[in-house]
């Protein structure tokens, strides 16, 4: 696989004379509000509906929160909607409380036009103390949203990150840990059999910080120039795709087939919050080449048709994290100017 340079500069070549070419994948952004100091949800939608020049079409939220869904109401944001941790085990205790979730905030906003694509039963809550509840709350969904009300254009997922794997260098050895195998293998055949994807939180920040010995900062954002990691037939010029393609060997070992969808639910970079690493600077360099990586090649070695969907963290810096780097993963200062400039096709 070339360089993303160097391929960015074929498909601008191409564009010239083929100006109806259909890119490869999508990017979106996460609205996430732990903060005090965040503008009211209608300004942030009016925000992302009324500036075209950010083209940003996809937004995921992390609950059904009924200020940001009426403000969703009728415009063209395709969007991810959370079942917050803490309303798992409610939904996971009967068909009856599933279907009544859904009502209230699935039902009650498509007939105001929203536009959902995924259902996200928690965010990161496998492990922790209620992944054993998570699958059963999804089957409850599904069978709420696809079955009882014929939504079938959405989709009952749930977001993992990073530990759930073990074993993910090289990305062919990806597999799922031993403490949460038993969960996830189960939940990956049921996803497989409905035909949704799992949903993947992906942040190289972190990985570099963890490993700055072993990680470069080229690789870790987009920009080796030279092959990083050379496993069997796949060559990895970003630690992006590498850390997917770990995810995919992993689901693959579980279902026997790459015939499955994968979504990047979060990944970023955050401006501030370590000395090494975090910046302004990093932050526009990673984030741009990300979302090019995503519309533009929309895929990674091991999964060709993989037709990316990337969701940007964030929306905003969000002081009520917990405090260092995850409060500054912003994309937007609260009064809408940009904290750096994005590339925006």
């Amino acid at each position: 696989m070339a360089p993303t340079s160097t391929i960015w500069v074929l498909v601008l070549a191409i564009a010239v004379f083929c100006p109806y070419m259909v890119l490869c994948g999508d990017a979106g952004i996460i609205y996430g509000r732990e903060g005090d100091n965040l503008p009211p949800p209608k300004q942030v939608i009016d925000f992302l509906t009324n500036t075209p020049k950010y083209k940003i079409s996809l937004i995921r939220i992390y609950d059904a929160n009924t200020d940001i869904l009426e403000a969703l109401s009728g415009t063209n944001l395709v969007v991810t909607i959370g079942v917050p941790d803490e309303a798992i085990a409610y939904v996971a205790s009967s068909q009856e409380a599933a279907d009544k979730w859904v009502q209230d905030h699935i039902k009650a906003y498509v007939a105001k036009g929203v536009r959902f694509r995924y259902v996200c039963v928690g965010n990161e809550a496998i492990p922790g103390v209620v992944a054993s509840l998570v699958e059963q709350a999804i089957r409850n969904l599904h069978t709420s949203i696809r079955l009882k009300a014929g939504l079938d254009y959405i989709f009952v997922t749930t977001a993992v990150g990073p530990y759930v794997l073990t074993d993910s260098y090289p990305p062919s050895h990806g597999q799922f840990a031993p403490n949460v195998a038993a969960i996830m293998n189960s939940l990956v055949q049921y996803l497989y059999s409905i035909e949704s994807p799992l949903l993947i939180n992906v942040y190289p920040y972190y990985a570099l910080v963890s490993e700055p010995q072993h990680i470069s900062m080229d690789y870790a954002m987009f920009q080796s120039q030279k092959p990083v990691v050379i496993d069997g037939k796949f060559e990895y010029y970003n630690l992006f795709d590498a850390m997917v393609d770990a995810f995919v060997a992993a689901m693959a070992r579980v279902v026997g087939s790459d015939n499955f969808k994968l979504v990047v639910s979060g990944s970023g970079w955050p401006t501030a919050g370590h000395d090494l690493y975090s910046s302004i600077e990093n932050a526009r360099v990673y984030n741009n080449n990300l979302r090019e990586h995503a519309i533009v090649i929309g895929e990674t070695p091991r999964k060709a048709d993989i037709n990316m969907e990337v969701y940007i963290s964030s929306m905003f810096n969000e002081n009520f994290k917990p405090a260092g780097d995850e409060q500054y993963f912003g994309t937007f200062y609260p009064n809408f100017t940009e904290v750096y400039s994005l590339w925006w096709p």
